[in-house]
């Protein structure tokens, strides 16, 4: 069987991504289906990255994945490639600023493999960017919110 392959994107790839591809990780794992998933988180842009070298997880955001059992270590930004959108089944993105930007990386999305993580949820919307809310706590709610609801659309 072939495995459901997820790319999580936000911006930077240091705060927002990286919990949702960490948090999934962690759900799939639980419900012992991590031979069926491979997931990845990206961003849209290349301001966390300089020389060719990502940096990592953003220490608040990783505190905040530490106090809920989660180890995002040697997680250090990607940026988004046009030559992701054949390898992975679901991109999806923090915001709508995301979804844009993901369509100008990837040259449109014609298979619809394209998805706001909010959406999967009953309220939909945004993950506020923590980098400039200072909230990680409700960024890790929402997240866990919408991979739990992804996940569940999954399986």
């Amino acid at each position: 069987m072939s495995k459901t392959r997820i790319m999580f994107v936000c911006h930077g790839n240091i705060c927002r991504s990286p919990s949702a591809e960490f948090i999934m990780k962690k759900l799939v794992s639980e419900r012992h289906l991590s031979d069926r998933f491979e997931i990845s988180s990206s961003a849209t842009s290349t301001e966390e990255i300089y020389a060719g070298i990502g940096n990592p997880v953003y220490p608040p955001m990783k505190r905040e994945l530490e106090s809920h059992g989660i180890d995002c270590s040697g997680k250090r930004a990607v940026q988004l490639q046009k030559s992701d959108y054949d390898k992975y089944d679901y991109f999806i993105g923090m915001d709508s600023a995301n979804i844009r930007n993901m369509h100008r990386i990837l040259g449109g999305d014609p298979e619809g493999k394209i998805s706001k993580l909010m959406d999967f949820t009953k309220k939909g919307g945004d993950v506020a960017d923590p980098w400039y809310s200072e909230r990680f706590d409700i960024a890790y709610r929402d997240i866990l919110e919408g991979c739990t609801a992804l996940l569940e659309r999954l399986i």
